[in-house]
């Protein structure tokens, strides 16, 4: 009888450890949910698909030329990019890994973007000068619209209503209705404008500037150009804070990082980082941000509120691109020389793995399902 009472128990424990320990796990990584990672080899026109759990490449797709602008669908189990070299928008099935659609949006797309609430893709084409909008159900094209030389991005405001296009040959910024790509008006901005933030109230965008040291302020909603931010070299990247007080932009010809208060729209401090940090990616919480530096092949953590710049993690040999996944847990980067997503701790700042995806990989995207 004891030896029973005492299997009793040992199973019951047993269960109740299972349950804390599921009580404790992320609610992306709880029984039933996959999470996976997509990287854009631009070199073989492949996506490399891999289980974030096992930390294992699952699928090699093949997809159109030379893609890029990976993004995971907000409400639909879909990956969506853009090749360039074709001219198509290509979605991924995320379930079963195969290219379900290719929509031809025109010569040169870059990158694409969502609809807040997932019902449309914008993609703007650079060298056919327009814009398309997709509907996201029957991936169908329904509006189309004329932009300025070589739009570069399409990037919608938060509230949906107007889509802002960087148009990078005319020193120009388009500002189209979001649901009928009507014209709203033409900004000037500074030289070669190319990356676009906005606001979360939709009031202002901020523009980098391929040709310039500056960064161009937008009022979207007076229509005018604010201001235009001199940061001390060509702008790389915008990373916003998550109420929208603060924008980080990196620089590797200034070997920092500029933040901005984007209330007074003036530079309010620098940070010195390192030899040419790129791309970088906030905390779900925005009191972190990474910044990948591909000349010293390490990614740069920074304290945000401490304004404090920690020991810089080797992860390859020319880390890219980089993301996080949705809980903070893990920092994904994409090396473009070595081929490699490395995958770091964040709570460690330790590196976990390498894992080996195509040649010259540029993107990736991060979906839970």
């Amino acid at each position: 009888m004891n030896y029973r009472v005492a299997a009793l128990l040992l199973i019951l424990a047993a269960f109740g450890v299972r349950e804390l320990w599921l009580e404790q796990l992320p609610a992306y990584l709880r029984p039933g949910l996959r999470l996976n990672a997509y990287v854009a080899n631009t070199a073989d026109n492949t996506i490399t698909a891999i289980d974030l759990v096992k930390l294992a490449p699952i699928a090699t797709i093949s997809v159109d030329a030379n893609p890029s602008g990976v993004r995971a669908h907000p409400t639909r189990t879909e990956i969506w990019g853009v090749s360039s070299a074709a001219g198509t928008a290509w979605i991924l099935d995320a379930r079963t890994n195969a290219i379900v659609a290719r929509i031809s949006v025109g010569a040169a797309p870059f990158a694409l973007d969502f609809s807040p609430d997932g019902r449309r893709a914008y993609v703007a084409a650079s060298g056919a000068n327009s814009v398309v909008a997709i509907d996201c159900a029957s991936r169908q094209i329904v509006a189309w619209a004329r932009a300025g030389r070589t739009p570069w991005i399409a990037r919608i405001t938060p509230d949906g209503k107007t889509l802002v296009v960087s148009n990078r040959d005319d020193a120009s910024v388009s500002l189209l209705d979001a649901a009928t790509l009507a014209p709203l008006g033409v900004i000037h901005v500074a030289a070669r404008p190319e990356q676009i933030s906005i606001l979360p109230d939709s009031s202002k965008a901020f523009i980098t500037s391929g040709g310039s040291t500056q960064v161009s302020v937008v009022d979207l909603r007076r229509r005018v150009l604010v201001a235009n931010l001199d940061i001390g070299g060509i702008p790389d990247d915008l990373d916003l804070k998550g109420d929208g007080g603060e924008l980080y932009i990196t620089s590797a010809q200034a070997h920092g990082l500029v933040i901005v208060n984007t209330q007074t729209n003036e530079v309010a401090e620098f940070l010195l980082l390192g030899m040419a940090p790129g791309a970088g990616a906030l905390t779900p919480d925005s009191s972190s941000i990474y910044v990948a530096d591909a000349a010293a092949g390490d990614v740069v953590p920074i304290a945000i509120d401490q304004r404090k710049v920690a020991r810089p993690i080797t992860v390859g040999q020319r880390p890219a691109q980089l993301a996080l996944t949705p809980g903070g847990d893990m920092l994904l980067v994409v090396d473009s020389q070595s081929s490699d997503l490395a995958v770091v701790r964040t709570a460690t700042s330790g590196l976990i793995t390498l894992i080996p995806v195509g040649q010259r990989p540029r993107d990736l995207a991060i979906k839970v399902f």
